[in-house]
């Protein structure tokens, strides 16, 4: 019967339940389209960082990190290969690379960039290079010239496919070397940044030209999952043992991304902490002027023998009824908010720098976590009866002689 009441009575001013009803829907679907905005630039953050020559997990000498220069180089890689191989999950991927800082140049541009020494057949299912490559093509394996450039540093040196770019690095003796390579193909990636800052060779030209023998820079390993990240860490730190090599996770070789994941965290429970005092104040407000104007039939209820417990229950079950309402309808415009952006996302290339600044991606993909989804609902749910407990305890409290003596 008490819910029989309560349901009936919510509806005795259709408005006010109306109105207090869409304060409750677009606070939960605030709740959950806004984090999962806030998970789908964290995740292109994280995409955009691993795939850029980043991985879930990287293998280098101890000193590479600090500095990449061509010494600190990974002198015996098929050992290591080896027991990748053997230890590494099942699905995981590895590429070893030669990186070192070099200059390009043609007959009238000259810049800074990444050498990147790759095999093309691993490097393609490892990194973003091998699904970049929008003119030209791709690198073929033991391409003696061939070069891939990003759009940016064309652009910037004038030059297009099938032309010269000059590559000067100092190779393992210290001494400076030039090679002349051709422009096979132009990539485009997230971010301007990474156009212009890494041109790719083959692996074995790169350590003929270098003259490094064997050696690599790094080996990188993709895992099923990024979260799989530090186990395989772990794992690969005991096999390997204490020496000159060093492995690092994507959150130790991307300090300041791994900052921005906890940052966009904190920001998630302050927006809905935010949204909860906003809608807290309007389910205060309206239960407590419905239970004003309905003070003489509180009055009577008390006179006629209901105890003040009956009563903040029958209060607290017609918020209850509200805030369900409320949800069904809010999780359900959240769900279908999050599916319409699903195909297309939110295109941000108009603003491709300051979002390039950020180190987001162009496009936003929704991300809706399930505890999102119930971490909102609890907190709309549990804290919207709490804030109810105001205006029930001073329905409660009316004494039948002061509640029938109000008109």
């Amino acid at each position: 019967m008490n819910l029989q009441l309560a349901w009936r009575n919510i509806w005795r001013n259709p408005r006010r339940t109306v109105v207090i009803l869409m304060a409750v829907v677009i606070g939960v679907w605030s709740m959950i389209f806004l984090a999962a905005l806030m998970r789908g630039i964290v995740d292109g953050m994280v995409k955009n960082g691993i795939a850029t020559l980043t991985g879930h997990v990287q293998i280098h000498q101890r000193e590479y990190p600090a500095d990449p220069v061509v010494d600190h180089r990974i002198e015996d890689p098929r050992s290591l290969i080896k027991r990748l191989e053997e230890n590494l999950p099942a699905g995981s991927r590895w590429s070893a690379r030669v990186r070192v800082n070099a200059v390009a140049g043609n007959a009238r541009h000259s810049a800074g960039v990444t050498l990147v020494g790759i095999d093309p057949d691993r490097e393609a299912r490892v990194s973003f290079i091998g699904t970049s490559v929008t003119r030209g093509a791709y690198l073929e394996p033991g391409d003696p010239t061939g070069i891939l450039i990003g759009r940016a540093l064309a652009d910037k040196f004038q030059t297009r496919l099938g032309r010269k770019i000059i590559i000067t690095s100092q190779d393992a003796k210290g001494d400076v070397v030039s090679r002349a390579f051709h422009v096979a193909g132009i990539f485009q990636a997230e971010m301007e940044s990474t156009e212009k800052n890494f041109v790719f060779v083959d692996l074995a030209v790169a350590q003929t030209m270098l003259k490094m023998g064997p050696a690599v820079s790094e080996v990188a390993v993709m895992l099923p999952h990024y979260r799989m990240a530090r186990e395989t860490a772990v794992k690969l730190r005991r096999i390997i043992g204490p020496g000159k090599l060093l492995v690092r996770t994507w959150q130790q070789a991307l300090p300041l991304l791994t900052a921005m994941l906890k940052l966009y965290d904190s920001f998630i429970f302050i927006w809905f902490v935010v949204v909860f005092v906003a809608m807290g104040f309007g389910i205060v407000n309206t239960t407590l002027m419905a239970v004003f104007e309905r003070m003489r039939e509180f009055g009577v209820l008390k006179a006629l023998g209901m105890r003040p417990g009956r009563i903040v229950l029958t209060v607290e079950t017609e918020t209850l009824f509200i805030l369900i309402s409320g949800l069904l309808i809010g999780n359900i415009l959240g769900f279908l908010s999050c599916w319409a952006l699903s195909f297309n996302g939110i295109d941000l290339s108009a603003l491709a720098q300051g979002v390039e600044y950020a180190g987001m991606a162009r496009i936003i993909y929704p991300v809706l976590q399930f505890q999102d989804v119930i971490d909102a609902n609890l907190v709309v749910l549990g804290l919207g009866l709490v804030v109810s407990l105001y205006p029930a305890l001073k329905a409660a409290r009316f004494s039948p002689v002061e509640a029938l003596m109000h008109t």
